[in-house]
């Protein structure tokens, strides 16, 4: 990218290293149209969500909320809480990340390298995703506290504010060229907050939400889903921040479409996460049958470095019955075909 979104040569603190993320040119069709991906991962902690997390502390601080040497905390299933750490990490805070164990592995670990106290909300190893009570546990923590505060990711508006510097991103480096952009919905910040931001900028596009199957944003049925950091879960409400205004359709993909997609997707060099698999697989089963030269971006919020040990692990795949080759071939033969064409 050029011009006045360029990053500085160097920089003095981590969070300046924030944004500016490349677009990969993923598959193409015979008549022009092009899948472009946002590529996420090349912030900070390897995630969209950093870019929330300075803007939740940062308007925090503005409004006399959060004073020097206070403390943050949130629920999160892992990206979140790594932005937050590392914004902690630089301004002096003390940072608590209330926590299950749905969250990876090394996402945990990663929180607690930083500095960050995890609390988990349950202790007995169960794999189940506990976000309604998460938050209420961070809710409580918070209640009552001087210089504490809940930064409540799913109702804050600060969060979408945090994303609206992708729309920029893309205005710029695409100079206006952008029909149909599609994205995760958990909190519904990146995909709306960037929807919203765009749409001051350009119009004409049309936004696809995209959340696991057994989530709600979208209707039921629900059940238990092993996407990470994504999807409103049975018994949570879903976040203010999905604003079904901002979004043209409301789509699912299951947990074996989205991580088939991610490992088919690793084997053209390139890692994402869970969710992103998700994003992808939406994308590029619809990319043929656009218009002629449509340019559709797909953000991908996740790299899939922190899931060796879950997607990208056949034994953790097969023993919940996600490892599926025959899914995996498929997304391979459309990668070869749609590939072919760059």
């Amino acid at each position: 990218m050029t011009g006045a979104l360029q990053r500085p040569a160097v920089v003095s603190r981590v969070s300046d290293l924030i944004g500016y993320t490349p677009l990969l040119e993923l598959a193409t069709t015979e008549t022009g149209s092009r899948l472009l991906l946002k590529l996420e991962m090349f912030n900070p902690t390897g995630t969209a969500k950093i870019r929330m997390a300075r803007q939740m502390v940062t308007d925090a601080e503005d409004r006399g909320e959060l004073r020097p040497g206070g403390q943050i905390i949130e629920s999160t299933s892992g990206n979140t809480g790594l932005g937050l750490a590392v914004i902690a990490a630089e301004r002096g805070y003390t940072f608590t990340a209330v926590v299950d164990h749905h969250a990876c592995t090394d996402k945990l670990r990663g929180m607690k390298a930083l500095g960050t106290e995890l609390v988990y909300v349950v202790d007995d190893g169960t794999e189940e995703l506990a976000t309604a009570a998460r938050e209420e546990l961070a809710e409580d923590m918070a209640r009552g506290q001087d210089n504490t505060i809940f930064t409540e990711q799913h109702n804050n508006p600060s969060n979408g504010v945090g994303y609206f510097p992708v729309a920029h991103e893309l205005n710029e480096a695409l100079d206006g060229k952008i029909d149909v952009l599609v994205g995760a919905v958990g909190t519904g910040g990146a995909l709306c907050g960037t929807a919203r931001e765009l749409h001051t900028l350009i119009s004409g596009f049309s936004t696809i939400g995209v959340e696991p199957r057994g989530s709600i944003a979208f209707g039921g049925p629900a059940h238990d889903y092993y996407q990470s950091g994504t999807g409103t879960p049975e018994g949570a409400e879903i976040g203010a921040l999905v604003d079904f205004g901002l979004i043209d359709e409301g789509v699912k993909v299951g947990d074996i479409e989205a991580f088939a997609t991610c490992r088919a997707v690793a084997r053209t060099g390139l890692l994402i996460g869970g969710s992103a698999g998700g994003v992808v697989h939406e994308a590029l089963t619809r990319l043929s049958s656009l218009p002629p030269d449509t340019t559709m971006v797909a953000l991908v919020n996740d790299g899939g470095e922190k899931y060796m040990d879950t997607v990208f692990n056949d034994d953790w795949m097969q023993a919940r019955g996600l490892l599926d080759p025959d899914a995996e071939r498929e997304v391979d033969e459309l990668l070869t075909k749609l590939r072919r064409n760059r």
